[in-house]
């Protein structure tokens, strides 16, 4: 079970656990066996939970955090990139308001520009993350194998950071899909 597992809020480990559970449950419902159904459930009752923390980040600005330890700072990118928006929506409603065309198209072209360094930002966090993840995976493996704990500990703290950081652009995505 992913209870003695270092990192329980792995994805990879609920996957396993969800398809273990339903072996067991197979096999509970082929020998008629109510104890090995119920804790087949329970199996997959915790691997969920385990998914949905996996998948969970904490926004404040622009860092985020996860439930593994992991905290990333956004990209300078996202940050500028979600300030032109702003001002360019700024910029636009006034000059709409006051009927200053020209202001209102540079608000336009501003809120445009920003939404493109925004989603830059978000691509280059997002291969980060990845790229600290895989990174932080091998390196606390190659540690593990020779065994240097302090090695190891570092490479889960790249792993966490590059966690948290994929994470944080998946939030802003959803925030982003939801409006």
């Amino acid at each position: 079970m992913s209870s003695n597992n270092k990192d329980a809020t792995s994805t990879l480990q609920s996957l396993t656990d969800t398809a273990s559970a339903t072996v067991q449950s197979v096999i509970g419902s082929i020998t008629g066996n109510t104890a090995d159904k119920a804790q087949a459930q329970d199996k997959k009752d915790l691997a969920s939970a385990e998914s949905d923390l996996s998948h969970s980040a904490v926004k404040a600005g622009p860092f985020t955090a996860n439930a593994s330890g992991g905290v990333a700072k956004d990209s300078s990118d996202r940050t500028a990139g979600s300030w032109n928006q702003n001002v360019g929506a700024a910029k636009e409603a006034i000059g709409g308001f006051v009927g200053a065309e020209g202001l209102k198209q540079e608000g336009i072209r501003q809120n445009k520009e920003g939404q493109a360094q925004e989603a830059q930002g978000q691509l280059s966090d997002l291969g980060q993350g990845i790229s600290d993840r895989v990174g932080g995976t091998i390196g606390g493996a190659v540690a593990g194998l020779t065994g240097n704990t302090s090695q190891q500990h570092e490479a889960q703290k790249q792993h966490d950071e590059g966690k948290a950081r994929q994470r944080g652009v998946e939030a802003d995505l959803q925030n982003q899909a939801s409006k």
